[in-house]
Order: C-alpha cells, then structure tokens, then sequence
C-alpha cells in the first residue's frame, strides 16, 4: 500500500494498456505500466508518450513505465493487458503475483482452448481473478470520453469492494458482475464477428447485411456462453451485446479493420504478417470454432471466419452463408 492507496499497475504498454494506465492516473494516482520494449519504456518516461501504440495521448506525468516484472509482482492490483496468447509466458515470468489481477485481454488460448481466468488460475493461483470487459476504444478512454464497463470479479462482491474503488473515474464506470465466464466470452466472441462485419463492409454488402450478421452473430453468442456456463444477462450487457455492437461498427477496431481488408481481397497471412498491433479474433476464430463443433453448437459465421482465414474467397464464404436452409429466427 502507497499512502494508504492500494498500489496499481498496467501488464503491457499496447494501445489498450496505455489507455488503461492513462485512466487511472487521470487522478493523479501513481501507476505503473510494464512494456516488453526498451524503446517504449524510454519513450513512456522521457516524452511521455507512446508513439508506436497510442500517438494521440500525452501521458500522465504519475505513469511511470518499467520492463521489471518484479516490480509488477510487488504491486497491490495489476490490470493485465497482454495479448491473449502471451498471457500465460508473461505470468509465468513474474517471481510473485498481486493479490488482484484484472485480466484485460480478450480471448481464447490457441492450443489448449482455456479462457483467459483458466490461464491465470493455473499460472497464478495465489491471486483473485477479476474480468473488465466492455465497448472499449483505447484512444477515447485515454481522451477521457465517457465509457462504461464490466467488472466481473470471480471473488464476489468482497474482491469488488477493494477494486471499484481502484479502477473508477468520472468518466470510466464499471458495473459488477459475478459471471467472470460471461465476460470473457463475449469479448473473446465478439472479436470474430467484428472480422465477419469487416468483411461485409469490404465487399460493400450494405448496412441491412451488417445488421443482420450483428443479430444473427449474437444469437451465437448466446448459444455458444450458455453452452458453456455463461448468464444471458451478462452477454446482454456491456461485455457482450454492446462490445459486440462497437467494435462491429467501425474501423477503429483492428478485428473489423482485419476483416475490411479481407473482403477486399487481401491475402489472410499477408495481413497477419505486417500487423504489429493484434487483431486477436483472427487467433481467436480456429479455437472458438473447435470448441463450438465439440460442445455441439452452431456457429456457422464463426466458421466461415475460421475458413476465411485459411484462404478462402470472401465471396465465396458469403454465398454459402446466404445460402443456408430458412430456419425459424429464435433457437436457430
């Protein structure tokens, strides 16, 4: 404890990890931000800046930057924004962990297909697990823009108590929520379908298409979060109906940038190739489609986005999406 504040840092100087750091020091409140890179480490405490990932933001003066993961380890909550499939190498470097770790990071490890909480859990069993999740644009939350989230904590209300009072702004509100599941899911889902929806932009297919592969994107949602335990309420929240709705809207998100270009006619690995920023649904859509073939749900756009991926025509996903049997709207 710092001055009788809970110590708090950042896991991973990314966009969102930026942003998130620049949040919680808008009060003045000292943070601590790890990146992997020296140069952004350099950058972060001389400039203030992070140019590779968040050039709009002029950091916070109380966010100091560092690459010693024993420093994190030592902090009261850490907020961990690693990309999904790095998660679990970067806990397991770190010698101790916090009491909280909030994970921030969407979506399913490749290979073993565990959820981010399942991959914490295992490598930090010391620490409570918590799941913010949310529509969440990194440059607005760093502007201050009003934005609002799901705080799912797998402590209850107890671990919700000690970290609302951490990671609330004025502009930044998260909702509790007890279905860590729930979270996860949605943003792990989500992220596939904002490809599917970049896709249907980049071929100019129109609004109506988008909406309805939107409605019909989360109806699989549901199926596939029931399946696995999730609550329908929280998928109709913020961490899921409405991160599904934001990052399918717009090419602020890389997921639907990733598939913008794909319906254009991109070439998949190409695209993975020159990306330093992660569109982590493009990870997400071959482990999301095997679990939804073994629990036995229907996920049909899920899996045309994995076939996509693989290399096949837009054009022809597509047409084999449209011409699918008629089938009642609810249950289907």
């Amino acid at each position: 404890m710092s001055g009788g504040q809970p110590t708090v840092g950042v896991l991973g100087a990314g966009a969102w990890g930026t942003a998130l750091a620049q949040m919680l020091a808008s009060d003045g409140r000292n943070v601590l931000l790890w990146a992997r890179e020296p140069e952004i480490v350099e950058e972060v405490n001389t400039a203030r800046r992070n140019s590779v990932f968040l050039p709009s933001a002029a950091l916070q003066p109380t966010i100091e930057a560092t690459g010693d993961l024993a420093r994190m380890a030592a902090l009261d909550v850490l907020l961990v924004v690693t990309p999904a499939q790095h998660m679990a190498v970067v806990l397991g470097a770190m010698p101790s962990h916090p009491r909280d770790l909030v994970l921030c990071s969407k979506g399913i490890e490749a290979g073993t297909g565990r959820p981010m909480n399942e991959v914490a859990h295992d490598t930090a069993p010391t620490s409570r697990i918590a799941v913010l999740s949310g529509p969440t644009f990194a440059h607005e939350v760093a502007a201050g823009l009003p934005t609002a989230v799901t705080l799912a904590c797998g402590g209850g209300t107890e671990q919700w108590n000690r970290l609302h009072p951490v990671i609330a702004r004025a502009a930044f509100r998260p909702y509790y929520s007890g279905d860590v599941a729930g979270a996860e899911i949605g943003g792990a889902v989500k992220n596939v379908l904002a490809i599917a929806c970049g896709v249907v932009d980049g071929l100019g297919l129109g609004q109506n298409a988008r909406a309805a592969l939107i409605a019909r994107g989360y109806a699989e949602m549901l199926r596939f979060g029931e399946a696995l335990g999730a609550e329908r309420d929280t998928l109709a929240g913020l961490c899921g109906l409405g991160d599904l709705v934001l990052t399918c809207s717009s090419t602020s998100s890389r997921n639907f940038s990733l598939g913008k270009a794909l319906g254009e006619g991109a070439d998949p690995a190409a695209l993975m190739a020159d990306r330093r920023t992660v569109a982590e649904g493009a990870h997400t859509a071959p482990v999301l489609a095997d679990l939804a073939a073994r629990h036995g749900v229907a996920m049909p756009i899920v899996a045309a986005v994995h076939r996509l991926l693989q290399g096949a025509p837009a054009k022809t996903i597509v047409a084999e999406l449209l011409a699918r049997p008629l089938a009642t709207e609810v249950g289907a």
